[in-house]
Order: structure tokens, then sequence, then C-alpha cells
């Protein structure tokens, strides 16, 4: 099974010349087609492991047998769990290699395994009799990978603990920044923080926080709807986590982002769908994202609904917001609205499990708008290596049909840049956006009772005086002395600019 030494796997170059293992290996012998791993392993001539340009270079001592069991083995090893290279795999070598595999060593941990992942995966029952031997193995190594309690299958003895199940399970690797953020337990802090805010100032806190959140859902698409299309979502983002996933809450939901549904279809795509532009001249499609195929639409949301009644609810939850949100936007199931509801998604597992503070929302659309780069380079992140796997063709409409298999690409991916970008999104909001904005309307008050104080002003003349002065640095604009605030003296003006300036110095 071994290739040799090579230094260009699949278009990826390694640091230096060496051989394929793991699942490069079982890629390149079998001719997968499924998305390359974010990170693949090799075996070096140096006697140092080491990590680079998506490559984990292995010693000669780690070479592993040039076998599918040698290979598996390493891969689970070494690797952790990738679903949707040993779905194919499993496809591709059928069932008489894996009992054979599992008959040569069958009380060994990592036969048992293989042998329960080939049954979880394909659904079929393999010709052997029940494990009788063998101390009870973990599937899922929660070393490398997050996992969730899970259940013991005595058929296998072993401890099924995969975060999910087979219509939908995205894995997420076990790394210093993802373990970093859980170590610093946010959902406390959180509350910390609002603890120290009053209660009225609370709730002026929690609304303005809310409306930014759907402000900046809809300014990530591109759109700057009327102002009541934004407190509409707004309200539906604060219920968030009230009522479980179920197709009707979709389709809910989904009534309430569009609201004008002249033009778009309010329900499951009933044609394939993609993500990106057109070209100018002939107007065929570029896609940079493909949708799942629309006859896969309503199983593959069958499985984000049973994620969400089941393992996320053991996962920590902004792991689970992760998996539940990106999973849902790349399978994009409507025509429309899919970009707010991935956020949405976010609020709904967060609130549901607890994690922010009673009737507080953490504005992570604010968060994401503000690194828009890095938030379409996570997409793009798995996006990219699923393009080249889809076939497809345009449709007289500029649209595109999606001619393979694709479902198990949008069960199975790697959730960790993107439960690593959600946490970060999610810290900042406790570290900056809830104790400015708390800070800010405690000095906005602080503005109006000394204006108010010297001079009989209507709050909402107040609030207008305030964005004049907050827009022309601290001064008030030739304009707004002469037209809104002609009534103001000299004095008077230069009194208030200096209120402003002193409370809003920083």
């Amino acid at each position: 099974m071994n290739s040799g030494p090579i230094t260009v796997f699949h278009g990826r170059r390694l640091p230096e010349l060496a051989t394929p293992a793991g699942y490069a290996a079982l890629i390149g012998a079998h001719d997968l087609a499924v998305p390359l791993p974010r990170r693949l392993c090799a075996i070096g001539p140096r006697h140092k492991i080491y990590e680079e340009t998506a490559w984990r270079i292995f010693t000669p001592r780690h070479q592993p047998e040039a076998t599918l069991e040698g290979h598996l083995t390493f891969a689970l090893r070494y690797e952790g769990i990738d679903l949707a290279v040993l779905k194919r795999l499993f496809e591709a070598v059928g069932p008489r290699a894996i009992e054979a595999l599992v008959c040569k060593k069958p009380t060994g941990s990592y036969a048992r395994r293989i042998w329960f992942l080939y049954e979880w995966l394909t659904a079929e029952r393999l010709d052997l009799p029940d494990a009788d031997k063998g101390a009870y193995a973990p599937i899922v190594d929660a070393e490398q990978q997050y996992a969730i309690t899970g259940a013991t299958s005595q058929r296998h003895r072993v401890k099924n603990n995969l975060p999910g199940t087979p219509a939908f399970c995205p894995m997420i690797e076990r790394t210093k920044a993802l373990d970093g953020f859980i170590g610093q337990n946010l959902a406390e802090h959180a509350r910390a923080v609002i603890a120290k805010v009053p209660k009225d100032l609370l709730a002026r806190t929690a609304a303005f926080l809310l409306l930014k959140d759907s402000k900046s859902s809809y300014a990530i698409e591109g759109e700057r709807p009327a102002h009541d299309r934004i407190q509409r979502w707004g309200r539906a983002i604060g219920e968030a986590g009230r009522q479980p996933l179920d197709a009707e809450e979709f389709l809910r939901l989904l009534r309430i982002v569009i609201g004008d549904a002249r033009f778009i279809k309010l329900g499951w795509r009933d044609e394939d769908g993609f993500v990106g532009e057109h070209d100018r001249e002939t107007g065929a499609p570029l896609p940079e994202h493909i949708s799942a195929r629309y006859q896969d639409v309503p199983e593959l949301v069958c499985g984000l609904i049973n994620f969400d009644q089941g393992a996320s609810m053991e996962l920590d939850p902004v792991l689970a917001a992760a998996s539940l949100a990106f999973g849902f936007v790349y399978i994009h199931p409507f025509e429309d609205g899919n970009g707010r509801l991935h956020r949405y998604l976010i609020h709904h597992t967060l609130s549901m499990r607890g994690f922010n503070p009673p009737g507080v929302v953490f504005p992570v659309s604010a968060a994401i708008l503000e690194r828009i780069g890095e938030y379409e380079a996570v997409l793009q992140s798995y996006s990219a290596r699923l393009l080249s796997l889809i076939e497809w063709r345009p449709t007289e409409r500029n649209n595109v049909e999606v001619l393979n298999e694709t479902a198990d690409y949008y069960r199975y991916f790697d959730a960790t840049p993107h439960a690593e970008f959600l946490y970060s999104c999610v810290a900042q909001t406790i570290a900056e956006d809830l104790p400015n904005e708390a800070a800010f309307l405690r000095r906005y008050d602080q503005f109006s009772e000394r204006v108010q104080a010297m001079i009989d002003m209507p709050r909402l003349t107040v609030d207008l005086l305030f964005r004049f002065l907050q827009q022309n640095e601290g001064g008030l604009s030739k304009r707004a002395r002469e037209k809104e605030f002609a009534a103001l003296t000299h004095n008077e003006a230069q009194a208030i600019e200096d209120i402003y300036r002193q409370i809003f110095a920083d």
C-alpha cells in the first residue's frame, strides 16, 4: 500500500521527501474522493516528529505495516477519527476486508473500533459473532477530539462516544486554543459582568445588544432592510432556545427572516444551489460553495435536529453551536435566509444550554462583522476542499445541478476552525461588548441628566443632540447650531460640548 517517498500529494506539497501514512496512504491507495484532512501524516527520514504546512511528519520507527490494518490503526492512533474518509474507505474495500481484519485480532481495541465504525457508518452488519473478550474501548480518543459520554455497544465491546449520529456528526480536534477557551469558563464570567450592572440599565443594555446583533446579521449579508424587519428578527433572536428545533420551527424562522416572499420560495429547496457569482458575459455560475443536493436536504436537516436534541446537550455549548450552525450553512437548505438562520442557530444553542445570562444575547453577529475576512476564511476552509469533489453542470437558469452523491460531505466535516473562530467571537462579546455597552449607557445617562439640569429639553431632543456631538467628535456643527439647535446660546452650546467631552473623553 505504501507508494514510497513523494514531495506532492493531491496538490499539497510535503515539507520534505516523505512517505504518506494513515489517512493519506488510504486516500492514495484507494483513490478516495474525500475532502483532504486539514493535516495529513507521512513518514520522514529524520528521527524527529514535527509539523509544517498541513503535514505532520513522523520518524521511520512510526512506519506502519503497508496494509489496510496498518494504516487504519495508525490513523486512529495518531490522527483521530475522520468519518468522511472512513465512510468512503469502507465502501471501497467492502465488508470482507473488515471481517478479515477483525478475525485476525478479535480482541484488539483498534480492530473492534474499526468494526463498530464500519457498521455504524454503513448500517451493514458484518458476518462476525459478538465480541466476548477485551476491555471496553472508547471510539473517540478524548485526548485527540471532543467526545460525549455515549453508550456502550456490547456487540463490539466499545463505548460509542461519537458526538453525533450517522446522519450528522462533525468532529472537533482538541486544540490548545479550544481547551484554553473552555478553561476560562466564559459563561460564569459573563454572569459576573452582568451582576455589576443595575437592573434598569441591564434591560436597556440587553435591548441594544439584541438590535446590534440583528443589524449586524443583515449587514453580513450586504443587506440594509427596513427598521421593522431588523426589529422583528431581533425579537426572534431574543426568543432563541425557547423552542426545540424541528422542521416547522425552521420554516417559521424562515418566514420571519424573508418577510416579502413574492420572489422567494418559503420552504426547502426544490433544486440544487450554490454560493458565488455569475459570469458577467455568459451568466454561467461561478461557485465558491455548492450546497447539498436538494434531494438530500430533508434527511440532512433531520440529522441537524437529532443532533440538537441529542449529542449537542453533552458537548461544550460553543462547540455544539459551531457544529450545528456551520453544518446548517454548508447544507444551505433554503433559497435565501440561510446565513441569518445559521447565526440564529448559534444563539439557539447558547441560550438552550444556559450559556448566556437570562435575557441577554451575545452580539456574536457584530463580532463576526468586525472580523468578516476571518469569518469568510473559516467558511472557505471547508468549502474550498469540497468544491473539487462535486460534479455539476449549469442549468438553463444558470444554477447548478449536482451529478454525484455528496450528502456525506455535509454530515461529516472537521469543525475545528469553526469552533475556534466562534469561541473567539463569544469571548470578544463577553470581554468587550457587554461591559462596553453598559458603560456607554451609564455615560449617556450622565450626559442626559447634566444637559437637562441645565436646559429643559425633551429626551428625544437630547438624543438628537448627542448624535450630532458623536458624529462631529464632540462639537456641534455649524449646520446644527444654525438649524436644529439655533435656540441655544453660544455659552450654552459651549457648555454642552464641554459636558460631552468630559464624559466621553476616551
